[in-house]
Formats: C-alpha cells, structure tokens, sequence
C-alpha cells in the first residue's frame, strides 16, 4: 500500500482512463488522469455493410467510433465478426451489442495472424475503424495475405497541447510517484510537454510503467527514476508488472 501522498499520472484518453484508475486506486495511489490525446470522432457518410465480412479494431476508440457513425443502423451489423487487437477493444464491442467478437490478445501483428487464420481472403472485404494516426500497417500485412482492408478513418486523436495545472503542480512539488503510457505517442507527447513546461527534470522521483518496448523508448528522454515495462501490451500486465516493483 503507497501513501496518500503518492499520485498515479494517468495518461490515456478520458474515455479509457476510468478502468485503470480504480485499479490504482485499490493499490492506494491517488491518482491524476491527464489525457495525452484527445478523441473526437468524425462524421461522415453511412458505411456500407454489402460484401463485408467483418469489421478489425486496433482500439476500443475505434469501436466507440464505429457505434457513433452508424448509429441506429447499428443492429443490422451486430452479427458480422469482429477481430479486435486486444481484451480493451474487444469488451467495448460486445458493449456495443457485437457478438461474434474475437481478441488477438496482443499487437496489430498479432491482430494479423489471427484475421488470417480466422477468415478466408475470399469471403469479402474487411472494414477498419481507424484513426487518421495508426500505429503499425494492418491493412497492409493483411493486402500481403490475400484481403481486402477498406479502411475507414472514422475518429482523431489529437495531442494534448500542454500539461494542465493540476498535473504540473504535482510533478513541480514531487508528489508524482508513478506516471502510466499505453502508447508510443502518448508517451512522446507527454515528453514534449513536460519539456516545454520546463519539469523534466522533475520526473526524476517517478517510475514509468509503459505498455511495450515501443512506449518505453519514446520516454527515454526523460530521466526517470526506474522505468517498468509490461511482458505482454494490455493492462492486466502493465499492473502486474507495477506489482512487482
């Protein structure tokens, strides 16, 4: 159990950020949600379902996306399947009344595999919910194999443009014990900030805890005092990982 005076800094978009500060909060941080990106879906044109066969998600953003474009149509596309990266996107599908929902349990390579063991080149195209920013190239691996990816770009995620007050009071006295990634670019987003606001140097007393080796080396700018990296990218074993500290 950590002391009171202990603060987690979240930085996952708001939207996923509730889940894990619970968790924090069981362990006994206190803990400040500061959103390194923002999520604000797109509109557009209705998406065609004729000639899908099913629907890829890298994030539990892009299900949130999909559910807002197609709105009340969303019931006529509730039986295709859903390949899903990981355990996060996959249960915010299923919330939003998909059944057949499968989860890579792992990385856009990962995602790839199991499309291709799971679905046939020829039964029709694949739709992504994409962000207009993608980590990896799943729609290329998956050309590679033999689909067809018509990716849809139906959300952004736009980077914070400085760190709030509230954040930067906690770094500035020391009171930041932990700081928790998810992603390169929010990693090197909050690299950036914390350098233009002068409180690099602050993160020194803080442990990084970072989904991969990917989000770890986009905060190796800053000196922190131990950096932990999670043996496999979701959640359960970034917090397995900060146990063991």
């Amino acid at each position: 159990m950590k002391i009171e005076a202990d603060a987690a800094l979240v930085t996952r978009p708001r939207e996923d950020a509730a889940d894990l500060a619970m968790e924090l909060q069981r362990r006994g941080y206190r803990t400040v949600i500061e959103p390194m990106l923002r999520i604000v879906f797109r509109s557009g044109p209705p998406l065609e379902r004729h000639g899908l066969q099913g629907i890829l998600l890298t994030s539990a953003n892009g299900a949130r996306a999909l559910a807002d474009r197609l709105g009340g149509a969303i019931a006529a596309w509730r039986e295709l399947p859903v390949w899903a990266v990981g355990e996060a996107s996959a249960a915010v599908a299923r919330a939003e009344g998909f059944t057949r929902v499968e989860s890579a349990d792992g990385d856009v390579a990962a995602l790839a595999e199991l499309v291709s063991q799971q679905a046939d080149p020829g039964a029709g195209r694949l739709l992504q919910a994409a962000a207009a920013s993608l980590a990896g190239d799943l729609a290329g691996d998956l050309a590679r194999r033999g689909f067809a990816v018509e990716k849809q770009v139906l959300y952004d995620a736009l980077p914070a443009e400085r760190l709030s007050e509230a954040a930067g009071r906690e770094l500035a006295q020391g009171r930041v014990a932990l700081a928790l990634f998810f992603s390169p670019r929010t990693a090197s987003t909050f690299v950036r900030l914390a350098e233009a606001a002068g409180l690099a140097g602050q993160c020194a007393g803080a442990t990084a805890v970072a989904l991969s080796p990917a989000v770890a080396a986009a905060l190796a700018g800053l000196p922190w005092r131990r950096m932990v990296v999670a043996d496999r990218p979701r959640q359960s074993a970034l917090l397995a990982a900060l146990d063991g500290v």
